[in-house]
């Protein structure tokens, strides 16, 4: 069941603020979070050495998924004020040239694990993005090293990550399973929908204590959003009736409604703001994966509403470098989603 889009949430001046920023961070070099494991001081060397397509906007995941929100843009809106210097930027970072050693990167021993899930699983959107979008970029040579990766990894996988940071993998087979839908690559999303059923089918009675100080996404509401992609959905109203059976009561209060940010700018605050934002299209999404009728689809659409709402007071808030390098394309990703 693939999210419908609804980009007519997204204005064109708020489009265009979310394209300069996109653009800028993903052209700067520093600051830069520098992950790399090396074997020696050799291996110091500049981020766009290794990663000259994604260098910028402190991490690479950040820089894939600002690339992707500048793409996405682009395409729903091609004459956004920005445009042509946006394009100008792509024109100089996405080269055949670039992408192949990104890719070379990944087909290394040192990508068989570097950014996966996260970063893989946005590449693979920003890939599934430009191929059908008729725009004159492509990552492909990276995101065909990727996706034999991913299919290596979630084939073998035997438990998932419940966590609300990068690691999570129902957020990341999530994605993935759309852009496997796009691309009709029915091998990669039998995978996700394999591995989905593999470590949630028989999951009910939901304990988790939520949200953590670095959370950016609910475990709860992520393993859900992905089981509605697996399931009928006559069998996911069954599974998240069980899943969470008393999501009306006092306990679960603490998902239904936004959780205070008490400082955006900090890097971990700057995720609780980002939480409100995925939880607000994990939401919206289960709302509409459920039948009519149903217990839980007016408490979920309430709850999307309540988390857009605060979540976007933070996307141009002013909050620093640690909210202003990603929040931009989780709010897009909420308001014109993906494909």
């Amino acid at each position: 069941m693939m999210w419908a889009m609804d980009a007519t949430r997204l204005d064109d001046s708020t489009a265009t603020r979310l394209l300069g920023i996109a653009i800028d961070n993903i052209q700067r070099d520093h600051p830069v979070h520098w992950t790399h494991v090396i074997d020696g001081d050799h291996g110091l060397v500049p981020q766009r050495v290794l990663h000259p397509v994604f260098a910028g906007s402190f991490d690479w995941h950040s820089c894939v998924h600002q690339t992707w929100l500048a793409v996405r843009l682009l395409r729903l809106r091609p004459s956004l004020a920005g445009a042509d210097t946006a394009r100008n930027a792509l024109d100089k970072l996405i080269t055949p040239e670039n992408c192949a050693v990104e890719a070379s990167f990944f087909a290394s021993r040192a990508g068989r694990h570097w950014e996966r899930p996260y970063g893989w699983a946005w590449l693979l959107l920003l890939d599934a993005e430009l191929r059908t979008s008729g725009l004159p970029w492509s990552v492909a040579p990276i995101a065909d090293v990727l996706r034999d990766r991913w299919l290596e990894w979630i084939s073998a996988a035997r438990l998932p990550i419940r966590t609300g940071t990068h690691s999570n993998t129902a957020f990341a087979t999530g994605l993935v399973y759309d852009t496997a839908q796009v691309n009709g690559d029915s091998e990669l999303a039998s995978a996700c929908v394999d591995a989905a059923l593999r470590w949630h089918r028989d999951e009910a009675g939901y304990g988790g204590f939520e949200p953590d100080a670095a959370d950016f996404l609910s475990p709860a509401l992520t393993t859900a959003d992905l089981m509605r992609r697996a399931l009928s959905t006559a069998e996911f109203a069954d599974w998240f009736d069980a899943y969470l059976p008393d999501l009306e009561s006092e306990r679960w209060r603490v998902l239904r409604e936004p959780y205070p940010v008490d400082d955006p700018s900090d890097p971990y605050g700057s995720h609780l703001a980002g939480l409100a934002l995925s939880r607000a299209w994990n939401w919206e999404a289960i709302a509409g994966a459920l039948p009519d009728g149903h217990r839980y689809t007016s408490l979920a659409r309430t709850a999307s509403a309540a988390h857009r709402e605060a979540g976007w007071t933070y996307v141009f808030g002013g909050h620093g470098y640690m909210a202003d390098h990603w929040l931009g394309s989780f709010g897009a990703y909420l308001d014109a989603k993906a494909f």
